[in-house]
């Protein structure tokens, strides 16, 4: 109840809110449209279709996997506050030796232990290695530490080379896993344009990697991609 006011309110699906954000601004008369982020709902990752002035989902992933869940728990692991130390991990990481012997182990580990990655850009964690389906921890440090053979770094500790290739690890496999998602949004929507928006969508590197891939002529990334463009799609929703 909200004083005052007598109108009908609304209540628009989060990743439609977060789809909507990035095509109605775009301009784009058609386009596929990805959004990734930690969760809203169920749903953590969606592909869609836009044509005129009409949003069509057409493929989703649900909580527990999820993309933003995995590179927040890297957040946490380096030593970072979740939810908006995510730019630090994004900056760390090209202090990484991306062909050192140990970010391919870290790689091949992440790959291996934490999510399996499908031909069809869908992916799924091994829930063994987090917390946040039933606390609010994001993953568990000890077999993280069994898993890379590192502590938990604790804040404003030294940033030794380890941990830099530990984020140029997840880096890495983010961008594997986006390039995944792109392609199977370019598979099913036949279209010259992508928008992309969720919380993941703040990753320039990531949007430049999509960009360089040449899938699509025309690229449109909200810049609120978070959940505070999620608001301006609710409205345009």
């Amino acid at each position: 109840y909200l004083k005052g006011f007598s109108g009908k309110i609304l209540f628009p699906e989060h990743h439609l809110s977060h789809s909507a954000s990035a095509y109605y601004p775009s301009g784009f008369k058609d386009a596929a449209i990805l959004t990734v982020d930690g969760v809203g709902e169920w749903v953590t990752t969606s592909i869609s279709r836009g044509y005129g002035n009409e949003i069509t989902i057409l493929k989703e992933i649900h909580f527990p996997h999820s993309l933003g869940l995995l590179y927040s728990s890297f957040t946490s692991f380096l030593g970072f506050k979740v939810n908006s130390g995510e730019y630090k991990l994004m900056g760390l990481a090209p202090y990484g030796y991306e062909n050192s012997k140990q970010t391919q182990k870290f790689i091949n580990s992440i790959k291996s232990h934490l999510i399996s990655i499908k031909s069809d850009g869908s992916f799924q964690l091994n829930l063994q290695y987090f917390k946040f389906t039933h606390t609010n921890k994001t993953c568990n440090f000890k077999k993280w530490t069994e898993l890379f053979g590192l502590k938990k770094r604790e804040v404003n500790s030294e940033l030794t080379q380890p941990y830099c290739d530990l984020a140029l690890a997840i880096q890495k496999v983010t961008e594997e896993v986006m390039l995944g998602l792109v392609k199977e949004a370019k598979r099913l929507v036949n279209s010259d344009n992508i928008c992309i928006a969720g919380g993941v969508a703040l990753n320039c590197v990531v949007n430049g990697m999509i960009q360089r891939s040449g899938l699509f002529k025309e690229m449109y990334v909200q810049p609120a991609s978070g959940d505070a463009g999620g608001a301006l799609g609710a409205a345009l929703a």
